[in-house]
């Protein structure tokens, strides 16, 4: 790859905030706006940021933007049946293509990792204010570089296990919630030539998009989950008899 900066989109509902002056207050340029500026202070001139919401046509997800398109972050929770399926199809072709994706928090639910999982990807959660432990458990990992252990998040969202998603290809954190649960909060799955991330700090209700910490590990997992060769879609090939031909002497 060229030293071109990683092109990252961050994608986000964007009702929450319309809709609630609490959240409105906690995010005042929207939760996409805050994920946008924790990516920026984090990496700075290696990225080159986008943001984009559901309102916008084509939820802001045209063929172009996604060609132009290194990593796609995905935020959403009141409104996952208003994306289209159109929209799912050519997120879903171009992660296969390559493209980095990275979920975050109620996007488990989303019709784009629901598809790329293929399970409900349905867990238990409770909204009371608890305290959130992130534990590292794969500390060599990039995604890991440089963040505590734990992250402390004084109040969050609980979600907890059971999480119906497959075995994730690499486990990094584990969260441990005020009322006894944990859940497998950081998890890498491949998909095609795609790499994908789900992160689950990051309920509308909290700060969450704001604390340093969880912005360094999005920050981590932008530039891990980015292209690493030219994107293409894997294709069925005809092999014909004969196309690769030992040279020298057979045993």
């Amino acid at each position: 790859m060229s030293a071109d900066p990683l092109r990252v989109t961050v994608w986000g509902e964007g009702r929450h905030e319309q809709r609630d002056a609490h959240v409105a207050r906690l995010y005042p340029q929207g939760m996409h706006g805050a994920v946008a500026e924790g990516v920026r202070l984090n990496l700075g001139d290696e990225v080159r940021v986008r943001t984009a919401t559901l309102d916008e046509p084509e939820h802001g997800l045209t063929e172009e933007v996604l060609t132009d398109t290194d990593v796609l972050t995905w935020w959403g929770h009141i409104a996952h049946d208003e994306v289209s399926d159109e929209v799912v199809d050519r997120v879903h072709r171009h992660v296969l293509a390559g493209m980095g994706l990275i979920v975050m928090h109620s996007g488990h639910w989303s019709k784009i990792f629901t598809r790329l999982m293929g399970t409900t990807c349905t867990l238990r959660w409770r909204a009371e204010r608890d305290r959130e432990l992130v534990w590292t458990v794969d500390p060599a990992h990039p995604i890991a570089a440089g963040v505590p252990h734990p992250i402390v998040i004084d109040e969050q969202e609980m979600y907890g296990e059971f999480f119906d998603i497959p075995a994730p290809d690499e486990l990094v954190f584990i969260s441990s919630f005020s009322g006894g649960e944990v859940f497998r909060s950081g998890c890498t799955f491949r998909r095609g030539h795609g790499r994908i991330f789900y992160f689950s700090p990051g309920d509308q209700d909290y700060p969450v998009y704001h604390h340093p910490d969880v912005r360094r590990v999005i920050a981590n997992a932008v530039t891990w989950a980015a292209p690493t060769a030219e994107r293409r879609t894997p294709r069925l090939a005809h092999s014909e008899t004969g196309w690769f031909e030992v040279e020298g002497p057979r045993s």
